[in-house]
């Protein structure tokens, strides 16, 4: 257990609570952590093995989502569950400044009074996100049995969830830097498997970053499926990536961890140099343009809550992101 009682506490937050390291921080100095009875104000404090320690949350200011009539894309209903295919830039619930326009706005107006109470007034139905300018598949609870099924596979890692997506360079079994990188391992198939603990970064609270000594364990694994550029060294890889595990931005942190970050993404990628003519004029704008991160919740398998049935879903690139690649693969052989 680490000796700080600030990183304990974040070490110990459960699965799908949002609580960083900086708010334990600020609700132990606001008196809101105790221990048998005692509040306990200084975060250098050292708890002891056996402690029980409590941590009172705020009531939240309710966020009141109303229903909206927004086009959504339905790939399953049943009484229980819906599965739908988020479109890149759709919040998936209100939160300060993203009140409208969400996902919980277009399935309140979707579903009606079915989504009331599953989950809290926050995000009704909702047991787990992809970000806002990522697309893709995502499942919503109707019924509390739903939400309480779904719950448990989502913290067990039985959920089935493939995203493909687009990095920059490619990463390889033979590549020497990749082999020297803590955590990175290979397997059969050409297989990448990532291992890093995730937490929020220290300086920038809307980074995740890879660390040692804290956060919460994270396991990817990522096969590259094509190359474009050089065949000796391509500039852009298309990837199927697979989580074992389900954490804030956990593809994006280890991408840019091993050093291929993705494509378009503003918060953990930068500027990458391309040798001149590794890709032709069109190839070379379009993926330097691509105005969001290149990934796509491409597929989702669980067994139902309630019927137990074995289900399983794939949703095909959207339509940006299918042109990328297509305008990459056109242009790979640039001279």
């Amino acid at each position: 257990m680490p000796k700080r009682l600030d990183k304990a506490l974040a070490q110990a937050v459960p699965e799908g609570v949002a609580l960083s390291r900086a708010r334990l921080q600020a609700l132990i100095v606001a008196g809101q952590v105790s221990c048998e009875g005692e509040v306990v104000r200084d975060i250098k404090a050292r708890p002891e093995v056996g402690q029980v320690w409590h941590v009172v949350l705020p009531i939240p200011e309710a966020l009141e989502a109303q229903p909206e009539d927004i086009a959504i894309e339905v790939v399953f209903e049943d009484a229980h569950l819906i599965v739908v295919n988020k479109p890149a830039g759709m919040v998936v619930h209100p939160a300060p400044g993203s009140e409208t326009g969400t996902l919980v706005n277009a399935l309140l107006h979707h579903c009606g009074d079915s989504l009331s109470g599953i989950g809290g007034k926050k995000r009704p139905g909702i047991v787990h996100r992809i970000d806002k300018d990522t697309s893709g598949l995502l499942v919503v609870a109707k019924s509390d049995a739903a939400h309480q099924g779904l719950a448990a596979q989502f913290a067990d890692h039985s959920m089935e969830r493939e995203y493909q997506a687009l990095c920059w360079g490619q990463p390889s079994a033979v590549d020497p830097r990749l082999k020297g990188i803590n955590g990175v391992r290979f397997e059969p198939g050409n297989v990448v498997r990532i291992s890093g603990n995730i937490a929020r970064h220290r300086f920038d609270r809307k980074r995740m970053c890879v660390v040692r000594d804290m956060g919460k364990h994270a396991i990817t694994r990522l096969k590259v499926e094509a190359g474009f550029g050089p065949v000796e060294k391509p500039v852009v890889s298309l990837l199927r990536c697979w989580l074992e595990t389900g954490r804030t931005h956990q593809i994006r942190a280890h991408m840019s961890y091993i050093g291929h970050a993705l494509v378009g993404d503003q918060t953990y990628g930068g500027k990458r140099a391309v040798p001149k003519g590794a890709l032709s004029e069109a190839a070379l704008s379009a993926v330097r343009g691509f105005p969001r991160q290149a990934l796509h919740a491409a597929t989702l398998g669980f067994k139902h809550p309630v019927s137990a049935e074995i289900l399983r879903f794939e949703a095909p690139l959207p339509e940006d992101l299918a042109t990328l690649v297509e305008t990459m693969r056109r242009g790979q052989d640039a001279e």
